[in-house]
């Protein structure tokens, strides 16, 4: 290698020299843009590493990412639990229709309309509920219980007008011990008319006495106050007293509790331990229909099948309707006997030939007739529950 110094190669190590020659071949810095000659060599930034290629190849085109796909719409899934609801709620609605629907082709139908004259059409819907000690309907259990005959009475212990209307619901118990006129002359009490004429006679003495057409009539036996009790599970009863009668197979004390069928028979049918006897028994007849009434309304009613199943088979296995009732009627009487009601019975006096008949007060009982003639609310003074003034 030539030595450092020689001057023919100060070209390659640089002169010694202070002042170099004009034509020598020099080095030139790089200057700023601003004091540079155009002409003047520059040194060129050094490119990064990365930017180069691998093995000092020039660099490739510049690749492009491939845009990201738009992402997928999520499937909407399906709510089994939503889309099942109308399809429940439809089969509910056909249970409900349904099961009455077939329970009514079961009832009896009597021919319940009087021969005669007879009050006109008036505002509202008049029943007749009649309550017989006929035991057809009893199991061979409860007529021993209740010590009954396989066929029973043909008396009626129940009377009772049900009104419903705009002027409001009214129950009115008539007392069976409530004497009528006869066509041929004379009295009797008004439950022999259903001994002697059923149905029929007995809608025409209650419109003789009230003025009240009745629109629809309703029989219920011995059975129906016992099955349809238990089906609802018992029903709740208030006695003011204690009540201990072995005729009507009872033996309760005072107090409201929760009771079965056949005591709930045995509590509407007692008449030999209150004061007012029969009085007195129309008015638990009627707390006894009021409490059936209440747990019919229940939401567990309708919400539990096998209560509903229940409760219209006994119902329907131990009544009678007259014959031009329908299932729309049927419906709408059941309906009025629940909820509050104006609940009376007929104003009466004792009988000036027998004190043990009733008969009917001519001062009070001609105002509680003539509202419920007229769709009117009842007066007061004239619903009491014994029928008794209000002293």
């Amino acid at each position: 290698m030539p030595e450092k110094g020689t001057p023919e190669y100060d070209w390659l190590y640089g002169s010694q020299s202070k002042n170099p020659p004009s034509d020598a071949t020099q080095r030139v810095e790089a200057q700023q843009a601003g004091g540079s000659r155009a002409d003047a060599t520059r040194v060129m930034p050094v490119a990064r590493r990365e930017s180069r290629g691998s093995g000092g190849q020039p660099p490739g085109p510049t690749r492009t990412p491939a845009p990201t796909p738009p992402p997928r719409p999520k499937k909407k899934r399906r709510r089994l639990g939503l889309g099942l609801i109308p399809l429940v709620l439809a089969l509910l609605l056909v249970y409900l229709l349904g099961v009455p629907l077939y329970h009514w082709t079961t009832i009896d139908k009597v021919d319940a309309a009087p021969s005669g004259d007879r009050p006109g059409d008036q505002p509202g819907t008049n029943y007749l509920i009649v309550g017989s000690d006929k035991a057809d309907d009893l199991t061979d259990e409860q007529r021993e219980v209740l010590d009954t005959p396989e066929r029973g009475g043909t008396n009626t212990d129940t009377i009772i007008v049900l009104h419903t209307g705009s002027g409001g619901r009214t129950m009115m118990s008539i007392p069976r011990d409530t004497l009528v006129e006869v066509p041929d002359g004379g009295t009797q009490m008004i439950n022999a008319a259903f001994a002697s004429g059923g149905a029929p006679l007995l809608v025409q003495r209650v419109e003789a006495l009230t003025g009240i057409r009745i629109d629809h009539y309703v029989e219920l036996g011995f059975g129906s106050v016992i099955n349809t009790v238990d089906a609802f599970g018992g029903v709740e009863i208030c006695p003011k007293q204690d009540m201990k009668d072995p005729r009507a197979r009872l033996d309760i004390e005072k107090g409201c509790q929760q009771v079965d069928g056949l005591t709930a028979l045995g509590y509407s049918r007692s008449r030999y331990v209150t004061a007012l006897s029969d009085l007195d028994r129309v008015a638990r007849q009627r707390e006894v229909i009021s409490a059936l009434g209440d747990e019919a309304m229940t939401p567990w009613t309708f919400l539990n099948p096998v209560r509903y199943w229940r409760i219209n088979d006994a119902a329907s296995g131990a009544i009678r309707v007259d014959e031009e009732m329908n299932p729309v009627d049927m419906g709408r009487f059941a309906l009025a006997m629940t909820g509050d009601s104006k609940t009376c019975t007929m104003p009466n006096l004792p009988a000036p030939s027998d004190p043990n008949r009733l008969v009917a007060d001519p001062d009070r009982a001609p105002a509680l007739f003539n509202a419920i003639i007229d769709d009117s609310p009842v007066p007061g003074k004239a619903c009491t529950p014994t029928g008794r003034a209000r002293q």
